[in-house]
């Protein structure tokens, strides 16, 4: 299926204009008209181009599913839970200095650190929150970077502008940690049918990040200063059901907040994303329900399979079978965020023919409303 690619006026309108951005960064740093600012995305001047990479690297506008699981996988978008994959299985970090800054099992700072110490990456394109809990992107190069990066941040992110800048200049071959709609940027990047290709071949490795919605900043970082002193927030998490609060640790202890609230500040474009475990991944990362000090890991590729067995005979990392209960539970979540996704967009469209943004989804069909 083809795709039309349209310029960054028509960017705009459908998407920022629309509010279905996901402020994942893949339209900044490509030319001077886009910039981010407090957690949104703006078009500084205007631009008359007919076609831009800023368009045809959205995840929000027209995205071909089966054409992107093509290019990573070679196989057809499966539409299931959790999207093609080798397997499923639980590890965590045998490093104690990435316990100590890493989320749940370290694994992910872990892996990069490997692979970036062994010489198989130059770097790796991370999130990094800044002051004021303002996150952007960054390469870090070294394990003291890659553990200032460390933590699970549920802000939005502009991420992919690091990728696209260093892209340009003499790192040759990458890593990007993303979540969800940055991994589905970067494989649009893959089959851009425009002549740049903004050196898309420099990405070496995409470790995609379990994602359920992001919050956005302005909003978030208002409420949050009532409440706490948001200048010394610590780590953030969300434990698993039935909870339902929102963790951040403070120099005084823990403190938590209803979720209920939180929640409202959820992006009104996570509503119609239908991606849990980041699909088009070399490998997927996330918690593991119930079972504290340990990270999911979907293997997708060959490229992930290898670094996951290089970390092992490292000593780096401990791997287990996942027990059939928490995949069961980890699928029928993935497989309902799909449902609500589609059904959010069926009531925003009308039609069940007009998918908004997700074009080559015939295997989604069973997952519409009725």
């Amino acid at each position: 299926m083809s795709t039309e690619i349209k310029g960054p006026l028509d960017l705009e309108k459908e998407v920022i204009k629309a509010d279905l951005c996901t402020l994942c960064g893949a339209c900044v740093g490509l030319c001077p008209y886009f910039r981010t600012y407090k957690g949104k995305v703006v078009l500084i001047d205007h631009c008359n181009l007919s076609q831009g990479r800023c368009y045809a690297f959205c995840p929000r506008t027209p995205s071909n599913l089966e054409g992107v699981n093509q290019i990573t996988f070679g196989a057809p978008y499966p539409g299931d839970a959790l999207g093609t994959h080798r397997q499923v299985v639980m590890a965590k970090s045998l490093d104690k200095a990435i316990l100590s800054k890493g989320q749940y099992g370290g694994v992910t700072s872990t892996l990069v650190a490997l692979a970036v110490r062994k010489k198989m990456l130059d770097g790796a394109v991370l999130t990094k929150r800044e002051k004021e809990l303002l996150s952007s992107g960054t390469l870090a190069r070294n394990k003291k970077e890659i553990l200032a990066c460390a933590g699970s941040n549920y802000v939005a992110s502009p991420t992919l502008e690091a990728f696209n800048k260093n892209a340009q200049n003499s790192c040759k071959n990458m890593a990007v940690v993303g979540i969800p709609c940055q991994v589905m940027a970067l494989g649009k990047m893959r089959i851009n049918p425009l002549e740049s290709k903004n050196n898309i071949e420099k990405l070496g490795l995409i470790i995609g990040l379990f994602c359920t919605w992001a919050l956005s900043y302005k909003e978030f970082f208002n409420f949050l200063k009532k409440v706490i002193p948001v200048e010394k927030i610590g780590k953030m998490d969300i434990p698993p059901p039935p909870a339902n609060i929102f963790q951040v640790e403070l120099p005084q202890g823990r403190k938590s907040l209803s979720l209920d609230h939180v929640r409202k500040f959820v992006r009104p474009t996570c509503t119609v994303c239908l991606d849990m475990t980041a699909e088009f991944s070399d490998l997927s990362i996330g918690a593991v329900e119930g079972i504290s000090g340990w990270n999911t890991v979907i293997v997708r590729t060959a490229k992930g399979q290898e670094l996951m067995e290089e970390a092992r005979r490292a000593g780096v990392i401990e791997v287990a079978e996942m027990p059939r209960a928490n995949l069961k539970r980890l699928k029928e979540a993935a497989l309902l965020k799909k449902k609500r996704a589609l059904e959010n967009i069926v009531k925003r469209t009308g039609s069940k023919e007009n998918l908004l943004y997700l074009q080559g989804a015939d295997s989604l069909r069973p997952l519409l409303p009725d």
